[in-house]
């Protein structure tokens, strides 16, 4: 379904902003409407805008804490709360101070009146999965999975179905009791961008690199292997005619660090802050160093970039790179010297890099968004 005209349908999307992923893909579905279907109107809410500070603190903020500082403990509360029974004493009590910090949500989508509702993250799944059991909430609730992995949180039963990044996912959601009808392979949804032709030139332009050279694009450190600045200067040490653009983000006080490091390698390294146009980034970028999240990993898939995982966050993040070494889009670095000698084997291995961008661009899906967005209107 593609035409423009018709019933102008509202859509409200729910994510939470506890990483990042869950806003991006809640984004991309929104640009995608935007771009392809006019007469679709999208209401974005981040469930965090809408709960008691504290609550915020606790959910989201000490989340990022967690998966940061403390990682084998993150990865066990994800295996524990993935083999937790629904019904366990530590299920209801989470569910019930989830319910009670989280009562708006009732209102707002009141106020909104949607058509349908799609949730980029399983704690609104999981709340609106109960109001339906109750019958206290009518509309269709669909549910997009952010990574290439399925977690017990996101299986509810009721909702109208489920969007999933691969094949397996699929499977297994249809393992914990999904009925098949209701699974559908879309991929993870990113912006339009990263699915339309970019010139290598013209990007390499803006970003005052040199397009003929090779290109590594460095988007994460992390604790588990060293911080960004510090991998990039191990590899500005290595033989070879390469360049490096170094993101980092929001993260001000990096960025001076980069900058400062690329006074001491011109025409090396380049350093990057917070952009919106990171296909552009992508497209003159031969090899990317980044943790697996899973809309980075979708990004660069979609590209046909082929990556060097690092700290991955035990649990999803695991699971993703998992993905992507079995398909061959990517290899891990353990550490600094790990991700140093990847880099200087696939440099002087082009074939080997070119094999592993064929293989990412064949598990890409840069239509995911629009294909949810088909699938949520046929259901209208």
């Amino acid at each position: 379904m593609t035409g423009t005209t018709g019933k102008r349908q509202k859509i409200a999307i729910l994510s939470v902003s506890a990483g990042a992923g869950h806003v991006r893909a809640a984004q991309a579905l929104q640009a995608a409407a935007e771009k392809w279907y006019p007469h679709l109107e999208t209401v974005h809410v981040d469930l965090m805008a809408l709960v008691p500070k504290l609550f915020k603190t606790i959910y989201a903020d000490t989340y990022i804490k967690v998966v940061e500082r403390h990682p084998a403990f993150w990865g066990y509360l994800y295996d524990k709360t993935d083999r937790d029974k629904v019904d366990s004493a530590l299920s209801r009590l989470r569910s019930a101070i989830e319910r009670l910090n989280t009562r708006k949500l009732k209102r707002v989508l009141a106020e909104i009146a949607p058509d349908h509702v799609i949730c980029t993250h399983f704690l609104p799944a999981q709340l609106l999965a109960r109001q339906i059991r109750k019958g206290e909430f009518k509309q269709p609730v669909w549910v997009q999975v952010t990574d290439f992995d399925v977690h017990a949180l996101w299986i509810h039963e009721g909702l109208s179905g489920y969007f999933a990044a691969h094949d397996e996912v699929a499977w297994r959601m249809v393992e914990r009791g999904i009925p098949a009808a209701g699974v559908r392979v879309t991929g993870i949804p990113i912006m339009p961008a990263f699915g339309e032709k970019q010139d290598r030139a013209a990007c390499a332009a803006e970003l005052g690199l040199d397009p003929d050279r090779k290109t590594l694009l460095m988007m994460s450190g992390g604790t588990g292997v060293g911080s960004i600045h510090l991998l990039a200067e191990r590899l500005l040490k290595l033989e070879g005619d390469f360049q490096i653009v170094a993101m980092a983000g929001k993260n001000e006080r990096l960025l001076a660090d980069l900058r400062a490091m690329a006074r001491q390698y011109p025409g090396r390294l380049f350093p990057l802050g917070f952009t919106r146009v990171i296909e552009r980034a992508m497209t003159v970028s031969d090899l990317a160093i980044t943790k697996p999240g899973g809309l980075t990993t979708s990004e660069c898939l979609a590209m046909g970039l082929p990556m060097i995982v690092v700290s991955p966050i035990p649990g999803q993040e695991e699971r993703n790179a998992d993905f992507l070494l079995e398909n061959g889009a990517a290899m891990k670095a353990c550490d600094a010297g790990a991700l140093a000698w990847r880099v200087a084997m696939l440099l002087q291995e082009p074939e080997r890099l070119a094999r592993m961008g064929k293989k990412a661009l064949g598990l890409g899906r840069p239509d995911a968004a629009r294909q949810v967005l088909e699938i949520v209107q046929g259901g209208l």
